[in-house]
């Protein structure tokens, strides 16, 4: 490589901020999660004091990433901070509400701990109810972090814009997408492989409506994918695994994909 591209790489560095890594602004997140469900925790408290204390410590460090990441120049980062934490019992409501599903949806979960503790679903359903709180404030930036943290460690896409409702179910989980402006009810269950998608990825759609609504008891099977914004699943319907789908069906429906085969007696 020749000096000056060595020169251009030294002033872009001089004009970027240093900014915390994405693994330390997922540990705040993490530290929120771990305050809430100390099924995740080797930290004890003694007493309540001490839990108000870790979460103001909480609430500062959310303004310091905000603040150096410089996202939002015009944003007032304490005052957002603080809103975000004035929503923490809500949030912790509605996760309560999934792991709820899960445990009364999977025969193979025996307790909320082994849930809170191992399950990937709820792994990444925690970091999107975070980030969807954040987005919804206005916080640039960091929901998406979270969640392509969360994405990392799962399999398991969810963009925080998405709007999902209460008692979501996750099962296994891994490969799952679910776009940006994604509508979710609630009591959905959703298997590995779902896709919730765009039947276009234009720049010039970014504004639009461009992913599935998907209504209350539903359940979308494995390898199923489901695409476009004006694309409608109807209440209580159920959607077989590898069905494609690109138009809205009505409540109650049966969707399945029906394969041809033939079994062939094996001569020995």
């Amino acid at each position: 490589m020749n000096k000056e591209f060595y020169e251009y790489i030294f002033q872009k560095h001089q004009k970027t901020e240093a900014v915390p890594s994405n693994k330390e602004i997922a540990g705040w997140a993490l530290g929120l999660i771990r305050i809430l469900y100390p099924e995740q925790s080797k930290s004890f408290f003694y007493s309540i004091h001490d839990i108000e204390v870790e979460v103001k410590a909480l609430e500062i460090k959310l303004k310091e990433i905000m603040d150096s990441t410089r996202a939002c120049a015009e944003c007032n980062n304490e005052q957002t901070a603080r809103a975000f934490f004035n929503q923490v019992p809500e949030l912790y409501r509605i996760l309560n509400t999934d792991i709820s599903s899960i445990l009364s949806g999977d025969p193979a979960a025996k307790t909320e701990f082994e849930i809170i503790r191992a399950y990937p679903g709820f792994y990444a359903i925690s970091f999107y109810r975070i980030a969807h709180a954040l987005l919804k404030l206005d916080v640039p930036l960091l929901p998406r972090i979270l969640t392509e943290f969360a994405h990392s460690k799962t399999g398991i896409d969810i963009h925080p814009g998405a709007t999902i409702g209460e008692y979501l179910y996750i099962d296994h989980g891994t490969g799952i997408v679910i776009g940006e402006t994604s509508e979710i009810g609630c009591h959905v269950k959703l298997y590995q492989g779902v896709t919730l998608g765009a039947l276009s990825v234009e720049k010039t759609m970014a504004s639009k409506k461009r992913h599935p609504t998907v209504k209350d008891h539903v359940v979308i099977y494995s390898g199923a994918t489901i695409l476009g914004g004006d694309t409608i699943i109807g209440e209580n319907s159920i959607i077989g695994g590898n069905v494609w789908l690109t138009k809205s069906v009505p409540p109650g429906s049966v969707v399945y994909h029906e394969t041809q085969f033939k079994v062939v007696e094996r001569k020995l």
